[in-house]
């Protein structure tokens, strides 16, 4: 902008300059030079296009003759008007649909069907939408290897519009990606904690561990400890420093493990031994013990305001602002494994949107949402608004920063139907030998992804 403002402030200059000389210079000369310059600045003006530092697919011109693209999905994903960033892309959606000559409907499929309906109509050659959003163990590989999909990788470029992460890897089989994804990679799962209760019992802020880059799963663990504390004297330990040994998914993307890797069980591997160590060592009497409840019950003792430590995703914050209003919540990255380069975020079921292969024009349709999205935001990350919504203390913010830095994909039983997985994660945190565990569990994990993976 700064730089038409010049350009249109040279033509005036030259104007006027035209218009001091005309003592001495005949009309003809005048009109000539007067007209020279200005094309020449209007040349200038036409060439300065806006510079980025990233790929744009470049302009493209077609009609869609009034077809409406459908988007499917679980839940409804029109684009709202509630930040500056969200009425950017409604109007550059507006524009597009004028200029290609298109609408898109949003089509909502209740969670409960959506698998069902979805593969059925799939197979039947008959998509219930033009855009699909999809986990990837709901189609890869059993759909995919049936070439129900286009692959979208050569299309998906711009990484202002998309989160190219989801393509490269979250979405991809025998070397082509098959998915994209619009906004954020996904929410920061880390450590909430009570500050409120850690003053109370004069322990030392866990955000010194962090800032000291000492956050690892040696000093987790001690933590968790010393907050098991008898306060009463009365012969029962009445704070937890952690709601919960049941970890395994969190601590194996910690640890840069995995349980399943290239279509083999990995649980030999030395860092996924690590992890069930951890996972031990945790349910030998530093976790708080289950009182028989379901997977809510440690969010449960975490609200009792009596528990130190809670495992979750930055959006249950404000579960938390609402059960603990007189306590003081804070947020720390999942402490490092010690085969880790960095602060990991789990993800179990990435999800994304697909093409179906009976949908016409995919590289038009991958276009018209990079163009959609491709907005100058005016925030300084893509997660700065949920962020700055579920926290308000600086440390928390860039501490839930930390943890997207690096997201880690962990394949258990929502890709693997038949997988123990919840036999065998019961038993860890029961303190079964880790051989034992092993020597069990191997072969059934290995039978369960033959059954998903076999030819």
């Amino acid at each position: 902008m700064k730089k038409r403002i010049l350009a249109i402030l040279l033509v005036l200059i030259f104007a006027l300059v035209a218009c001091g000389d005309k003592d001495t210079a005949s009309p003809n000369d005048v009109e000539g030079d007067d007209t020279d310059n200005t094309e020449e600045t209007t040349d200038e003006v036409e060439e300065e296009e806006p510079t980025v530092d990233y790929e744009q697919t470049p302009e493209m011109d077609f009609d869609l003759g009034g077809r409406t693209l459908k988007l499917v999905s679980w839940y409804d994903e029109q684009v709202g008007e509630g930040s500056p960033d969200s009425i950017a892309i409604s109007e550059n959606m507006e524009a597009l649909k004028e200029k290609h000559n298109f609408d898109i409907e949003y089509v909502v499929v209740d969670y409960g069907e959506y698998q069902e309906r979805v593969t059925a109509s799939l197979i039947a050659g008959e998509p219930l939408g033009d855009i699909i959003r999809l986990p990837r163990p709901w189609m890869i590989p059993t759909l995919t290897r049936q070439g129900l999909f286009h692959p979208v990788d050569e299309y998906v470029v711009n990484e202002n519009s998309f989160v190219l992460q989801y393509t490269e890897q979250h979405s991809e089989f025998d070397g082509r990606g098959y998915g994209f994804r619009v906004g954020i990679a996904g929410a920061a799962g880390g450590v909430f904690y009570n500050r409120t209760l850690m003053n109370e019992l004069n322990l030392d802020p866990l955000q010194a561990y962090v800032d000291n880059g000492e956050w690892n799963w040696e000093t987790f663990k001690a933590v968790a400890e010393s907050a098991n504390q008898d306060t009463n004297n009365d012969g029962t330990i009445d704070t937890w420093g952690l709601a919960t040994s049941g970890i395994l998914v969190q601590a194996l993307a910690a640890n840069e493990a995995a349980i399943v890797r290239d279509g083999k069980q990995n649980l030999e591997d030395p860092a996924t031994i690590e992890v069930m160590e951890f996972i031990s060592e945790l349910g030998d009497g530093i976790a708080r013990p289950t009182e028989g409840g379901d997977w809510t019950e440690p969010k449960q003792f975490f609200l009792q305001g009596n528990t130190l430590m809670y495992v979750g995703q930055d959006y249950e914050m404000a579960d938390f602002i609402d059960g603990l209003p007189d306590h003081d919540i804070g947020f720390l990255p999942f402490p490092m494994g010690p085969s880790a380069s960095s602060y990991q975020t789990h993800i179990t079921i990435p999800n994304y949107y697909t093409i179906p292969s009976a949908v016409e024009d995919p590289d038009k349709i991958v276009y018209l949402w990079e163009k959609m999205y491709d907005i100058e935001s005016i925030y300084d990350y893509p997660e700065q608004a949920n962020f700055e919504t579920h926290f308000n203390n600086e440390d928390d913010i860039n501490n839930a920063r930390l943890a997207v830095q690096s997201f880690q994909v962990i394949e258990q039983i929502d890709y693997y139907p038949s997988m123990p997985y919840y036999e065998f994660s019961g038993e860890l945190s029961d303190g079964v030998n880790i051989s034992t565990l092993i020597e069990s569990y191997g072969p059934s994990f290995q039978a369960a992804i033959d059954e998903v993976w076999g030819e």
